[in-house]
């Protein structure tokens, strides 16, 4: 297996990348091409690295618990860098392109906070565990808000806080689509009259809100959590979801100030929103290079190579990572408690 997968990465390198080098130099290397040229490298040098992690936790499925979610997050490196270049080709139809990742992103948080929980329950009782310790209080911006009481009302709003962004941006995500064929979306700008600041502003609230309860309940279990080295994990995570939202938020700026013209062909003829997502996605396929290597590590395998334990066969950890049954039961859930 491992030689099958040498084999696949020198494959793409030596074909892969000679045929994006010609077809560059066939249309004369334009600018914009050469960053979708140089993009196309880093997502070709991505792609193996991820794919072979994703493979081996197949191979060494000896806690499917753990193993189901944790392929679910390193998933998300290729997503977001194939979303990048494609958005750098198709540069047009970004708002669609974006939108697989922008639900992919909200499938990633939930599936790691299921992560910690399977992990602590495996361990311990964890609702019985956390009714014995010491309150834990709110942090600021929302210390003000009544302390969540240590045990199931603790463990219950962190889900379910989480669970509310895995639920909003698919359908926010799909409100920005039909406002952008009705051509009142607006994307980048600030005005009344389009949709894009009132989409822009329930997504931010509501990943602040996941982000939050994510963080709380990391809080409340760090101690528990140690054996499994939390803080890379966490670092990834936050990383690659918030690390993006924000620096599209400086580039935008930069953009609006004009700092960013010289990096996009025809700048002079593209609007600020325009010149942002380009930047945006070619900075995204580079980072996501670097992404794949530290998920490499922080989510490693070999964690679960255990000669001792059972294996899964390589077909059931397939058919496992689509499994979508779990998500859909705690989303029912969900309704069932926003409907009281």
């Amino acid at each position: 297996l491992r030689l099958s997968h040498v084999i696949i990465y020198i494959l793409l390198l030596l074909v892969a990348l000679p045929a994006l080098i010609i077809i560059s130099i066939k249309r004369e290397v334009a600018k914009e091409e050469k960053t979708a040229l140089i993009g196309g490298i880093f997502v070709i040098l991505t792609l193996p690295i991820s794919i072979w992690e994703i493979t081996m936790h197949m191979v060494y499925y000896s806690r499917p618990s753990l193993q189901k979610h944790v392929i679910r997050i390193l998933w998300m490196v290729p997503i977001y860098a194939l979303n990048g270049w494609v958005g750098l080709v198709y540069s047009g139809q970004g708002i669609y392109v974006d939108s697989v990742r922008e639900c992919y992103e909200a499938y990633v948080i939930y599936n790691f906070l299921v992560y910690l929980f399977n992990y602590l329950n495996e361990e311990m009782d964890l609702e019985i565990n956390l009714a014995l310790k010491p309150q834990l209080k709110h942090y600021f911006p929302l210390c003000w808000l009544p302390n969540w009481k240590m045990g199931r009302e603790l463990v219950h709003n962190c889900k379910h806080g989480i669970l509310q962004y895995t639920v909003v941006r698919p359908v926010t995500t799909a409100i920005a689509c039909i406002c952008e064929l009705k051509g009142c979306y607006g994307e980048g700008e600030f005005r009344w009259n389009v949709a894009f600041p009132y989409i822009l502003a329930v997504n931010n609230v509501s990943q602040f809100i996941a982000m939050y309860c994510l963080v709380l309940f990391y809080k409340a279990n760090r101690e528990e959590l140690q054996p499994m080295h939390p803080i890379g994990k966490f670092i990834c995570i936050k990383a690659v979801v918030f690390f993006s939202f924000f620096q599209s938020v400086l580039i935008y700026v930069a953009s609006s100030a004009g700092l960013l013209e010289f990096t996009v062909a025809g700048a002079e003829n593209e609007s600020v929103t325009s010149i942002s997502n380009k930047v945006q996605n070619f900075l995204i396929c580079i980072e996501m290079f670097m992404a794949a290597l530290a998920h490499h590590y922080v989510f490693s395998y070999n964690d679960y190579v255990n000669d001792l334990v059972e294996k899964r066969t390589l077909y059931d950890a397939f058919m496992a990572m689509w499994d979508v049954s779990d998500v859909q039961a705690d989303i029912k859930e969900h309704f069932g408690v926003v409907g009281k």
